[in-house]
């Protein structure tokens, strides 16, 4: 019987994009029926040995990867311009579905509905990565074609050796982040008349309010484990870990559905000043 952990380990460390998406899509589906492994160490040092030649996560030569500040700014009046967008959103989805497969090889011995939560996510995401790439296509464009940053996976490397803080900091504040930020995307794309790519947004952040809600629930229940304040822990884990500040607006509706208790809105709110 197949590990699922050492195969998320697999999916991540796999550099194509199609071989990725695929490997991560058939783990979502057939993840109940495996067992979840200890992912032992052997096989982990075998794969992060990679590291000098290949890091984790495996990644083809494109997109190019530059500081958030170096990408262009294009207005969605023409058509490079809202392919541009679309890239950087089906880059934020690929690099959703490896921080999916990292969480669930990462970090051992949590409830099996844990493992199970994340590859759900996972295969989710490889899903959002397939309708934008395929929108992109219809544009002419392809994924590779425009550079891109990496700020969500910097962050999994800053927060690797401690679980409660990359939940903390991942899907509840940069993957929230995206439920803040999607309805503007969503009406500059439709003021630009590209309705299906405005429609694929309202499916993303549909799923994302369920992806963020599951971090919400394994972030609490770690809380309640180690016995600490979930608003005071967030506090001091996103100063630990150099946690961008989040200014509004915020989707207040969304981040409640996903989870997010009024005293953690209040304190969100107050902290944006």
């Amino acid at each position: 019987m197949r590990e699922l952990r050492r195969a998320a380990l697999a999916a991540l460390a796999e550099p194509g994009v199609e071989a990725k998406l695929a490997r991560s899509c058939s783990l979502a589906q057939d993840a109940a029926t495996l067992r979840v492994g200890p992912c032992d160490l052997v096989w982990i040092d075998r794969v992060t040995a990679l590291s000098t030649t290949q890091p984790l996560p495996g990644r083809e030569s494109k997109p190019v990867l530059v500081a958030p500040d170096a990408l262009p700014r294009r207005g969605l009046q023409k058509v490079e311009g809202r392919a541009a967008l679309l890239h950087s959103l089906a880059h934020i989805e690929m690099n959703a579905v490896n921080l999916a497969l990292d969480v669930v090889w990462r970090f051992a011995g949590l409830p099996e509905a844990f493992y199970l939560d994340w590859m759900q996510v996972a295969g989710e995401e490889a899903l959002h990565f397939g309708l934008l790439a395929s929108h992109l296509a219809d544009l002419g464009f392809q994924y590779g074609d425009f550079p891109a940053h990496d700020g969500l996976w910097s962050m999994a490397e800053r927060t690797r050796h401690d679980l409660l803080a990359r939940l903390a900091l991942v899907p509840r504040t940069l993957e929230a982040r995206g439920l803040d930020a999607s309805p503007a995307i969503r009406s500059r794309l439709a003021q630009a008349g590209d309705h299906r790519a405005a429609a694929i947004l309202d499916r993303i952040l549909s799923d994302e309010i369920g992806h963020v809600g599951i971090g919400n629930y394994w972030y609490g229940w770690l809380c309640a484990e180690r016995t600490v304040d979930p608003i005071d822990t967030y506090r001091e884990l996103a100063q630990l870990h150099s946690a961008p500040r989040l200014r509004g607006p915020f989707n207040l509706d969304a981040r409640r559905a996903a989870g997010f208790t009024e005293a953690e809105l209040e304190a969100l709110l107050d902290a944006a000043g």
